[in-house]
């Protein structure tokens, strides 16, 4: 494995634990508090198809006419990954983005997806990622989420957006979690059912297919410039924060139910 990979991995191994072990899944004991959890997690869903559908933007040709683009190695990447996520299958065979998956997981357990439809409408209206964010009443640990994905957005910097995509987002579901939503899927199936599995799958083909894929073409997109690698490094870093933030954001909710 690249040797930059195995320093990054050393160094955000803390943090990484520190998600992993996060006392917001202690808190979540029954659906009411799944749904508070589901309507903070949403955001960063959302948010991750975005910088998804960045690097894809960045490291393929997406206009008229086609030209081709860098490397045809990170577009194959890039491209099996958006396949993945952009168009997976559903519990029935349907074809539907992760995004799209979890708002149905949302509905079927009741969750209140007022505030996250509302960003989107506003989003589509007016394309301003602040406002939209503040006429929804998105939680403030949320916008502070989005808003420091879209800095890296912002930043022009495919390796930044690869770095944080690859890091940021994978392999921080834990065993505990996934127990317990399994449990409550034995005790309430027409309420848990979709997002059962939602986390299946993103532990199926995101945790796994996918993250070798990231992992190769965070490593082509830094190539050997330890200066950039020190510069995604820090990215990696921040994006966890600001993960660790957003939990802490549902667990201070979960207290006051």
């Amino acid at each position: 494995m690249n040797t930059h990979i195995d320093r990054i991995r050393q160094h955000i191994e803390p943090l990484r634990q520190e998600i992993i072990n996060h006392r917001v899944y202690s808190q979540i004991h029954d659906i009411e508090d799944l749904k508070m959890f589901m309507q903070f997690h949403i955001y960063a869903v959302w948010d991750f198809m975005s910088l998804l559908k960045t690097l894809q933007n960045n490291l393929t040709c997406t206009s008229v006419p086609w030209f081709p683009v860098g490397s045809a190695d990170s577009r194959y990447l890039i491209n099996e990954i958006v396949v993945g996520e952009e168009s997976d299958i559903d519990l029935h065979g349907k074809r539907k983005s992760h995004f799209e998956l979890y708002l149905d997981a949302m509905k079927q357990c009741g969750a209140d997806k007022n505030a996250i439809e509302k960003f989107i409408i506003e989003l589509k209206k007016n394309r301003n990622l602040e406002e939209a964010l503040k006429i929804s009443n998105a939680p403030e640990e949320a916008i502070e989420f989005v808003n420091f994905t879209f800095k890296i957005i912002a930043s022009d910097k495919p390796y930044l957006q690869s770095a944080i995509f690859t890091f940021g987002r994978e392999d921080l579901i834990p065993g505990m979690f996934v127990s317990l939503i399994n449990e409550m899927h034995k005790r309430f199936p027409d309420s848990v059912s979709i997002f059962k599995y939602y986390i299946e799958r993103h532990i199926e083909v995101d945790g796994d297919h996918h993250s070798h894929l990231a992992l190769q073409m965070t490593a082509n997109l830094c190539g050997e410039d330890d200066a950039i690698w020190k510069e995604a490094e820090e990215a990696i870093i921040q994006s966890l924060h600001r993960r660790i933030a957003l939990w802490d954001g549902v667990s201070r909710k979960l207290e006051k139910r």
